[in-house]
């Protein structure tokens, strides 16, 4: 048996031939497959309004940039996502609270976010940044209820989740990243995400003025648009309204996009039946933990998370036999970077509790029948 990651992109011959069709055309940098890749994962989402960006990190950046973040400017995001979670506030002067997680879902626990919002005056805090951690949604119905009551504006990192969805108290389906409760959404295009660009990202939103701000910030601040101009002296006029950079992603990277994008569902369907083969064929082993399900939340799925008592005896064994498992995330408050604030162990035990056990196993729409039957062979052996 081949070496088995926990991720892998797929290219197919619909995708070389979308991006050689874009390598002979007039436009490598950001041109008309931006905006048609663009225009087809807001469809896809649901959602009035997407940017396409370099990558998930840019994403993130141009989000807490488009609410006006001033020095000091306070924001809370939990401690188990990646770095660019926390980061993205870092880069703009903001500062960085974490809270804890819910122990079954892994995702902010609503009710230790409002026990530290309140104990300050509405308005105290600018954002929250929750993450659709592994795929699985956050009820954002929920968090805008706090958003509203502590008047705070909500960045939804969805980088694992597109075609997630949870129910809302109508019992719709809301989709992660369709901007009915939050005020901006990323997601990410990394080669182990659902849709793969090899770097890419993309910001969703129902806020025009939101979007066509961050339409200026993607590239240097500069705008052509007549409606924002203060003066114009013809069709070649453009103004630079604000400081930022260039965040653009490339034409041909949109175009594998948008054909990967064509086939999201189907990849989203095999994530799902590879995660229900795992629960029917991990549970009641004692010693492991598979993930939570909820018959009011569709998972997207990025990972599969399962937590044991001896995690690390774990990963080395199943390296061992071919199975290179991963660890999502080391909680960012214990990263050194962040302990020098004043961040320590001991601060977020929830989150720390799942950091001692919990590990991601191979969870990819190409993953075969036989590997995934390798891979449970021999859990099932270790235990």
């Amino acid at each position: 048996m081949k070496n088995i990651p926990y991720g892998r992109h797929n290219v197919t011959r619909e995708d070389l031939e979308a991006v050689n069709e874009a390598l002979l055309s007039d436009f490598l940098t950001q041109g008309p497959r931006a905006e048609e890749f663009e225009k087809a994962f807001a469809e896809y989402i649901g959602v009035k309004y997407a940017v396409s960006v370099s990558n998930g990190t840019a994403a993130l950046d141009l989000c807490v940039k488009a609410l006006n973040t001033a020095h000091g400017d306070k924001f809370i995001t939990t401690p188990i996502t990646f770095v660019a979670s926390a980061n993205c506030v870092k880069f703009n002067g903001g500062e960085v609270f974490f809270s804890d997680i819910d122990r079954q879902s892994y995702l902010l626990d609503l009710n230790k976010l409002e026990d530290l919002v309140k104990k300050e005056p509405p308005g105290s805090y600018k954002a929250v940044i929750p993450v659709d951690f592994a795929g699985y949604p956050v009820n954002l119905q929920e968090l805008k209820t706090l958003a509203d009551k502590y008047r705070f504006s909500i960045i939804e990192d969805a980088a694992h989740s597109p075609g997630g969805a949870f129910k809302d108290s109508l019992n719709n389906w809301q989709n992660c990243g369709n901007g009915n409760f939050a005020d901006l959404a990323i997601f990410s295009f990394h080669p182990v995400k659902h849709i793969a660009t090899g770097e890419g990202g993309m910001i969703t939103t129902n806020n025009k003025d939101l979007y066509k701000r961050i339409l200026r910030l993607r590239s240097h601040g500069i705008t052509k648009d007549p409606d924002y101009l203060i003066e114009n002296h013809g069709g070649w006029y453009y103004e630079m309204l604000e400081l930022s950079g260039n965040s653009r992603i490339t034409d041909f990277q949109a175009a594998l996009g948008t054909s990967q994008l064509k086939r999201a569902g189907e990849g989203l369907k095999k994530r799902r039946a590879i995660a229900e083969k795992y629960n029917q064929s991990l549970k009641g082993i004692k010693g492991l933990t598979t993930p939570i399900i909820s018959a009011d939340v569709n998972h997207a799925f990025h990972l599969y998370i399962v937590e044991v008592a001896e995690r690390k005896k774990f990963y080395d064994y199943l390296k061992n036999n071919g199975i290179f498992a991963q660890i999502h995330y080391i909680p960012v408050h214990l990263q050194p970077y962040y302990k020098q604030f004043g961040w320590k162990k001991g601060d977020f035990p929830m989150a720390e509790d799942y950091y001692e056990h919990g590990i991601s196993l191979p969870m990819y729409p190409t993953l075969s029948d036989e590997e995934q039957d390798y891979v449970i062979e021999k859990i099932i052996g270790f235990f």
